[in-house]
């Protein structure tokens, strides 16, 4: 390029992602083999026995009787009162603590990693996560001025959250900075599966409390967009009864999607909650995310947060969306039952999968690995660390075998 008229912080800013870009020559193969002969593990939606995108058919149902009016109206800037209602009480309800609670209308569960990175992480600081990680944590962080870095979320021999590892890396960036975001995407972890322990979070809030009681500002993110892949309800959310006493200058914070907890993906809805033991805090953050939300999308999809609503407010819709999302886990589960059979069967070695749409597999030279499996028509996709497999997209009848070729073809590239 002879000349840029870009901004000097936006020169020379290119997005590759390798979830769409192994998405796409999927898409390519299936022109030329058709769907029959093709096995699609890229994207991270679920796919039925048909290959075709799952529908909870309670949304659709209250979708298709909405006025229209429900989908063309604005909705409130940090989002509608019924709407916020029923996050805080998606997220907090079964497992309320003392504190203060609050939540903002975002674009998906994106959004709501967006603005935690921008309002809770200083320009030119770092914010952290692991090292198996959605990739687009760092796309976040360069758009608003941060760092990313990364602990090792495993130990050496993969059964077990690392956190030593986790503890040292938190000691020396807080030597350096006063404050610090931590994301940690559980249960459900993309791309792993992985889920935090009871025991495991419990040291993680202990090191967290440890830093904040010598004055350090810490603001935790847990990303639970694929919480309802994980257990059920009461289980899944347990975790949240562990933020009971936390310090005043610790904030935590969920980034909540409805994309994959009522297979919404399209209609970009979700939130960004919030909890403190300091209801200053809490006004702080309604009044800083607001401003971040009329400054990016001004509002979020009203027709979304009408059906999450109205979902939460009836009993009986509330049932049968549970309904709904336990059918589609025990689909997505029974899929990861036979790759994860398959693969201790042929030696193939994962990371610890406990729910959720992936499964990962370490290995040195991912990108040829899945040049090598395209051979067979199975498409998956390369990343730093290994092999995402998406089991979520995975019709049964196509399960049995991939990790067999997987492993084969780690050896020969």
């Amino acid at each position: 390029m002879s000349m840029s008229m870009a901004a000097s912080h936006a020169v020379n800013r290119t997005l590759y992602d390798p979830i769409f870009a192994a998405n796409s020559a999927c898409k390519e193969a299936i022109k030329i083999h058709g769907k029959d002969k093709v096995t699609n593990a890229t994207i991270g939606v679920v796919l039925d026995e048909d290959g075709k995108l799952a529908v909870m058919p309670t949304v659709e149902k209250i979708f298709r009787e909405m006025p229209m009016s429900d989908f063309t109206s604005y909705a409130a800037l940090s989002g509608n009162a019924d709407f916020i209602d029923a996050v805080k009480n998606i997220i907090f309800g079964e497992t309320k603590c003392d504190g203060y609670f609050s939540a903002v209308a975002t674009a998906g569960g994106t959004g709501a990693i967006h603005h935690a990175i921008a309002n809770y992480a200083e320009r030119g600081e770092v914010v952290l996560t692991s090292d198996w990680c959605w990739g687009n944590y760092k796309t976040i962080c360069a758009e608003t001025g941060k760092r990313l870095e990364t602990f090792k979320l495993f130990n050496d021999e993969l059964t077990q959250f690392n956190l030593t590892a986790f503890a040292d890396k938190v000691e020396n960036l807080l030597k350096v900075q006063d404050s610090l975001l931590i994301i940690l995407n559980t249960p459900a972890h993309n791309p792993t599966g992985y889920a935090l322990t009871s025991d495991e979070w419990d040291g993680v809030l202990d090191i967290i409390k440890n830093h904040a009681a010598k004055g350090k500002k810490i603001s935790m993110l847990a990303d639970v967009a694929y919480i309802d892949f994980s257990a059920e309800k009461n289980v899944a959310w347990s975790f949240a009864k562990k933020f009971a006493n936390m310090p005043s200058n610790v904030l935590i914070m969920l980034a909540f999607s409805m994309s994959k907890s009522y297979t919404f993906y399209g209609q970009r809805a979700g939130a960004l909650a919030a909890f403190s033991t300091d209801a200053d805090v809490i006004k702080e953050f309604d009044d800083t995310n607001k401003f971040s939300c009329r400054a990016t999308w001004s509002n979020v999809n009203n027709g979304a947060q009408v059906i999450c609503s109205k979902i939460y407010r009836d009993e009986k819709l509330r049932a049968d969306l549970e309904k709904d999302q336990a059918a589609l886990r025990n689909l997505v589960n029974s899929r990861a039952d036979i790759f994860v059979k398959e693969a201790a069967s042929c030696g193939l070695k994962i990371v610890p999968y406990k729910g959720g749409f992936f499964i990962a597999v370490p290995a040195e030279n991912p990108a040829a690995i899945c040049e090598k499996l395209h051979e067979d028509l199975i498409f998956a996709v390369p990343l730093k660390l290994g092999i995402r497999v998406a089991v979520c997209s995975m019709p049964l009848a196509k399960i049995p075998g991939v990790a067999e070729k997987l492993h084969a073809a780690m050896k020969i590239s």
